[in-house]
C-alpha cells in the first residue's frame, strides 16, 4: 500500500489544488460554473488573421455547450435570462461563476463588452466572471474596462483565461495559434501587473509534441505563478482541419494511461500554490472523433487520482526533489 502523503487540508484530500478546493476555501460551498455565449467572433475567424480558425476549434467556438446570451447586433437576450435561472434553480442557493468560453471574449466593440459583463456581474447568483480570450486581444482599452468594473463590483471577481496551448513556436504554426510565446507574455505581465487573475490554458496531446516539449511547457508556466491554470486532453472534433490530419493518420490520439502518465507529470511540475481549473476536458459526443476514453469522466478522475496516490505524486512534488 502507498504511503498517504499528508496534502494541505484545503486541497480536500486531492494529490493537486483543484478549483473546487479553491472555490471552497473561499466560498465554503460548492460553485458551478455557467458557460455563457455572447456570440462574439475571433481574429482567426473574420479575416484579420485567418478564416479557417485554430486547427482543432469546432464551429462552435470551444462554446458547444454554452447558453447564447446575446448578439452585437440585438444586444441581450431576454429568452437567455429563462435559461439562466433554470441552471441556478437546478443548485438552489449556489453560487456561480459567469464562464464567457464560446471563442474570443475581449474582442468586441467595448460598449458591447461592457454590456455583457455588466449582465452577469449584475446577476445576485454570480459570483464573479472567467473571460477566455486570446492575448493579442487584450488591450489597455480592454485593461481599463476590467478596473472599471472591479470598481462597480468590489465583492466580485474577475479572471482572464488566456489560451496559450503551447509554448513552442514549431507547433504554434501547426495549429494555426495566430501570435507568437512574446506576445502572450507581454499580454500575461500586463494583466498580471494590473493585479487581474490569469488562467492559462494548454492542450496536452498535440500532434508532434514529445512529452519533453510537454514538460517544457509546464516548467514555462510554473515559473510564471499564474493563478490558475487549465490541462486540457486533446479532442478531435469534425469539421475540423485536425479531423482531417487524423483520418489520414498523421498522428495518433493519447490512450487513457498515456494521458494519465502525462498529465501526472505535468501536475509533479506545477508550483502547489497555482490553482488547477482542468485536468482533462470532453467535447460534444456527438462530433468528437477521438478519443472516445474522454466521455467518462469519472473514470478518468478516478483513474488519475489513484495512480498519483499509488506512486506518491502530487502537486509541486518534482520542484521539491531538485
Amino acid at each position: 500500500m502507498a504511503n498517504k502523503i499528508p496534502y494541505p487540508d484545503f486541497w480536500l484530500d486531492k494529490p493537486y489544488y483543484s478549483l473546487n478546493a479553491y472555490l471552497r476555501k473561499q466560498y465554503g460551498q460548492k460553485v458551478y460554473k455557467l458557460s455563457l455565449d455572447a456570440s462574439l467572433s475571433c481574429p482567426n475567424r473574420d479575416g484579420t488573421l485567418d478564416t479557417r480558425g485554430c486547427i482543432f476549434c469546432s464551429s462552435g467556438g470551444s462554446g458547444d455547450f454554452s447558453i447564447k446570451i446575446a448578439s452585437p447586433s440585438t444586444g441581450l437576450f431576454p429568452e437567455a435570462f429563462s435559461l439562466m435561472e433554470q441552471a441556478f434553480s437546478k443548485h438552489p442557493g449556489s453560487p456561480f461563476i459567469g464562464y464567457f468560453q464560446a471563442f474570443t471574449n475581449t474582442y468586441g466593440d467595448i460598449r458591447y463588452l461592457e454590456e455583457i459583463y455588466s449582465a452577469a456581474l449584475k446577476l445576485p447568483q454570480i459570483i464573479g466572471i472567467s473571460i477566455g480570450t486570446r492575448p493579442d486581444c487584450i488591450s489597455q482599452e480592454i485593461l481599463d474596462l476590467l478596473q472599471q468594473l472591479r470598481l462597480q463590483y468590489p465583492d466580485k471577481f474577475i479572471w482572464v483565461e488566456l489560451g496559450l496551448q503551447t509554448m513552442h513556436e514549431d507547433t504554434a504554426l501547426y495549429i494555426r495559434r495566430g501570435y507568437d510565446l512574446s506576445c502572450f507574455q507581454e499580454r500575461y505581465e500586463l494583466l498580471s501587473g494590473h493585479d487581474i487573475p490569469v488562467i492559462i490554458h494548454i492542450i496536452l496531446g498535440l500532434p508532434g509534441e514529445s512529452t519533453e516539449k510537454i514538460l517544457q511547457t509546464i516548467q514555462y508556466i510554473s515559473t510564471l505563478h499564474p493563478f490558475g491554470v487549465k490541462l486540457q486532453l486533446l479532442h478531435v472534433l469534425e469539421h475540423t482541419d485536425l479531423a482531417e490530419d487524423f483520418r489520414q493518420e498523421k498522428f495518433q490520439v493519447l490512450s487513457l494511461e498515456e494521458y494519465i502518465s502525462l498529465v501526472s507529470r505535468c501536475i509533479c511540475y506545477l508550483s502547489p500554490d497555482i490553482v488547477i481549473h482542468r485536468v482533462t476536458g470532453d467535447g460534444p459526443k456527438n462530433i468528437t472523433l477521438a478519443p472516445k476514453w474522454s466521455f467518462d469522466k469519472k473514470r478518468v478522475l478516478n483513474t488519475l487520482h489513484k495512480y498519483l496516490r499509488d506512486n506518491a505524486l502530487f502537486q509541486g512534488c518534482t520542484l521539491y526533489q531538485r
